[in-house]
């Protein structure tokens, strides 16, 4: 769609549960479904595969310690002794300046190189990765986060999920595991035993 007939950009926020983290929403598509992009350091911004000049810029909001992209939303989490009062009302003024100006989320390398990661699945993975995308990625990217397949060790029926966004450092997120994900799986998917999280 050409610049000059999309809809005015729109920004809302949303508190995550962990107070570091806000979740930035907005009204137009920033990463295909499925794909999420997490960055705990401006450097992990100019990587071959991940590069995102609107992260690198993120990083250089005073306070901004990670950022992390999926779906139409962004999380950035800050450091614990700044106040969100003090930085949320820049991050929404910035944001709405990019998005206007049509900047890009990502080098166009990115995108191509991360269509393209496709792989033969066991059919137990299929079946894991089938009831984290219906069951469990809604509710965790309504927090501002999200959850990814790792792998899955059939001898010790051990999945290892990577959570990013909000849940990295969240407090919650390791009781989130345990008590929802692990459960839920281990209900479905029989080979599945326990959960681990990646990342956290």
């Amino acid at each position: 769609m050409h610049a000059a007939l999309r809809p005015p950009v729109s920004i809302y926020t949303e508190q995550s549960p962990n107070p570091n983290s806000m979740k930035f929403v907005l009204n137009r598509e920033l990463v295909p479904d499925g794909l999420s992009f997490d960055y705990a350091e401006p450097s992990e911004a100019l990587k071959e595969g991940k590069n995102s000049p609107l992260a690198v810029a993120l990083f250089g909001v005073d306070g901004v310690r990670r950022v992390f992209i999926a779906g139409n939303f962004i999380t950035l989490t800050k450091d614990e002794d700044v106040d969100w009062g003090e930085i949320l009302f820049e991050v929404k003024v910035f944001l709405k300046d990019y998005f206007e100006a049509d900047k890009p989320v990502f080098v166009q390398r990115t995108m191509e190189l991360n269509s393209t990661r496709l792989e033969a699945d066991s059919e137990t993975v299929q079946q894991i990765k089938a009831a984290l995308d219906q069951y469990v990625r809604p509710a965790v990217e309504s927090d501002g986060g999200a959850i990814n397949f790792h792998a899955f060790d059939e001898a010790t029926g051990t999945v290892k999920v990577l959570l990013q966004g909000s849940c990295s450092g969240c407090p919650s997120s390791t009781l989130t595991l345990k008590a929802g994900i692990e459960n839920l799986l281990t209900r479905l998917v029989p080979a599945v035993k326990t959960v681990e999280a990646e990342g956290v």
